[in-house]
Order: structure tokens, then C-alpha cells, then sequence
């Protein structure tokens, strides 16, 4: 019955995506109507590197992420942001990454200058962006600490930032491929495939579907992270 339960769970978040009120209440520009709406494909390019820093831009549904192409042409995934989280935000005057849609998803953009000078006259306006931005760096870092880990700590820690970020319960639906992770966490796909694999074989996860995962043990899943050695905190 609970299997059951959850697959129903599945389809209707894999179909609408998160409940509306989850969502919009993370939205620091949709919440004031700031900004101008976007909807985009997947796989839509949002801004490209090397294009100058004019804008700041708001998920509002579906998935995006921030890309480097190496000079090898292999593909780097910097990071995965979702509704209610701000991207675009960088210290100098031209873009270091691409954005593109991960699915088809909508956004805000507005001008950062037009933020800033809102933001000047409004602390509570000021304040949301400055702790998405901490926010963000506190992700960084942990992004960077994954990438000594082994293969299973990896995908270990993925998913956990993933619970931590979009889960429903003990559900999290991931928008992205097992070729953004392996992107993502500097692994192949089949390294990917067989962590998760291996996840599913001990009962710490189930798969109701190919981009689906349920937890079913999230202590055995945060062990396997590195967590006890200090690698994440």
C-alpha cells in the first residue's frame, strides 16, 4: 500500500511539479511581482560565459543550471538551482559560467541595478537576496568538498543536498539526467548508475522511476557522505 501511495505521489509531481504554495512562498521577486516572467525550454540558454553581468534571475518552477564547457570540451555542472533560489549574482562584470533550463521551467529576471536601487530603500527586499546569496557560497563549498570524495560519497551527498533542497517527504524528483549528476559530482555516468545502484540494492533508496527516489533510510544514506570524517557540515 505504501509503495502504492508513493507511485501516485510520483506521477503527480513529476507531472505539476512542487505544490504551487511550496514553491511560491521560497520566491523573493515572484511574491512582489518584481521583474519581468519567463518561460523557457529545456535546454534553454538563459546567459552564456563571457556575456556581461546585467541581470539577476528568480526560478520560479522547474529546474536550471550553471555550466562551464572545458577547454578539453568536457561539460562541468556548477550548480543546480530550483524555485525560489536566485542565480546570475557574480562579483565581476562578465558571466565566469552559462545558465540553461534544465526542463522546461520559468523564471524572473530583472535588472540588478533596479534591484539594488529597490533594495536600498526596502531592508526586508535587501535582506532576502544577501541570505540566498550565503546561501549559495555555503553551497559552493560543499560542492567543492565532494569532489575528494569517493564515487559513493558523492552520489551520497548528492542526494542529500537534493533532499535537503526539493524533497516532498521522503521523495525527491530530480528534473536533472544521470549525465547532469555524473557532470555535476566530476564522475562518469556509469559511476553514477552503479552508486545509485548499490543504494538501491542496501534499502537506503527505492526507485519508482527512472528520475524518482524515495528514502527509505536518510541516517544510512548521511553516513555514507563523508559527514563522520568532517567533509560536510
Amino acid at each position: 500500500m505504501r509503495c502504492a501511495r508513493k507511485s501516485q505521489i510520483v506521477k503527480r509531481i513529476e507531472r505539476y511539479g512542487l505544490p504551487a504554495d511550496q514553491a511560491a512562498h521560497r520566491c523573493v521577486l515572484a511574491r512582489r511581482m518584481l521583474g519581468t516572467p519567463m518561460k523557457l525550454g529545456g535546454g534553454t540558454e538563459i546567459y552564456s560565459e563571457g556575456e556581461p553581468v546585467e541581470y539577476v534571475y528568480e526560478v520560479v518552477t522547474g529546474a536550471v543550471r550553471t555550466v562551464k564547457v572545458l577547454s578539453d570540451g568536457r561539460r562541468q555542472i556548477d550548480g543546480f538551482y530550483f524555485a525560489g533560489d536566485i542565480f546570475g549574482l557574480e562579483a565581476g562584470n562578465e558571466h565566469s559560467l552559462s545558465a540553461e533550463a534544465v526542463v522546461a521551467s520559468s523564471i524572473r529576471v530583472i535588472k540588478r541595478q533596479t534591484l539594488i536601487q529597490l533594495a536600498a530603500g526596502n531592508p526586508k527586499l535587501a535582506e532576502e537576496p544577501l541570505t540566498l546569496a550565503m546561501r549559495e557560497v555555503e553551497r559552493a563549498h560543499r560542492h567543492a568538498l565532494m569532489l575528494i570524495m569517493t564515487a559513493q560519497e558523492r552520489v551520497n551527498s548528492f542526494l542529500v543536498e537534493m533532499a535537503e533542497r526539493i524533497s516532498v517527504g521522503d521523495l525527491v524528483t530530480l528534473p536533472m539526467s544521470r549525465q547532469d549528476i555524473a557532470d555535476y559530482l566530476g564522475l562518469t555516468v556509469e559511476s553514477v548508475s552503479r552508486a545509485i545502484t548499490a543504494l538501491e540494492g542496501g534499502s537506503t533508496i527505492a526507485l519508482p522511476s527512472t528520475r524518482a527516489v524515495v528514502l527509505r533510510n536518510r541516517l544510512v544514506l548521511k553516513r555514507g557522505t563523508g559527514a563522520e570524517a568532517g567533509f560536510l557540515v
